[in-house]
């Protein structure tokens, strides 16, 4: 069931009769870019071992990545922010899967590049209880291969739309990660990406799902 795809979908359509043509070219134009710089390529992949890492989550507590293994499998889900519609959808419906997620022995842990009161709020609006990690400045997603910087034609655009990366994230550099999920095995090592440049592509929940139940992780 492709229950986030068709919500996705809903809402591309109900945006396409606010936002002109013009602002709608650019942003696919900018998405077209950051597709074909290779940057899909170049991230970590199935059979890659994931580096740990240790990052405060949503309440200021510090969170590493090996610890969470030494329990359990992980779904790690990066997002670009909770300023992002897509994201937000995104984190609403990995919350109607949760259970099934612990139920199949794995820990769903959120990773954005906001600042630890804006991810709280994420989590607040979604409704879900997972850690989300602060990455601020990117620095595990610089890591993983999934970092760009915001291109200069969408800096104005944003703007327009009330939304300030820079009050986000706490810094100045227009870096934000490309939208990755991530299952990692309590080995270390990845056994399944979901990686997409475009930002409005996300991995179905019901996806996560079937893989934890079908693999050995």
């Amino acid at each position: 069931m492709e229950l986030l795809a068709n919500e996705i979908a809903a809402y591309k359509a109900a945006a396409k009769e606010k936002v002109p043509d013009q602002i709608r070219a650019i942003m696919a134009q900018c998405t077209r870019e950051i597709k074909e710089s290779g940057i899909e390529g170049r991230a970590l992949k199935t059979g890659d071992r994931m580096p740990d890492f240790e990052l405060p989550n949503q309440r200021n507590e510090l969170r590493r990545l090996y610890d969470y293994l030494a329990v359990s499998p992980v779904v790690l889900n990066i997002y670009r922010g909770g300023w992002c519609p897509y994201c937000n959808m995104e984190m609403k419906a990995l919350q109607s899967v949760l259970k099934e997620i612990e139920i199949r022995g794995a820990r769903l842990v959120g990773l954005a590049p906001e600042k630890p009161d804006r991810t709280i709020s994420t989590a607040e609006r979604a409704g879900i209880s997972i850690d989300i990690l602060s990455d601020t400045g990117n620095r595990v997603a610089e890591q993983l291969g999934l970092v760009f910087q915001l291109p200069q034609a969408l800096r104005p655009i944003y703007e327009k739309f009330g939304i300030d990366i820079p009050a986000f994230n706490g810094d100045e550099s227009f870096k934000l990660p490309v939208p990755a999920t991530y299952i990692i095995g309590q080995d270390g090592v990845i056994a399944y990406d979901f990686i997409n440049a475009d930002y409005t592509l996300r991995l179905e929940p019901a996806e996560i799902v079937a893989t934890l139940a079908k693999r050995k992780v």
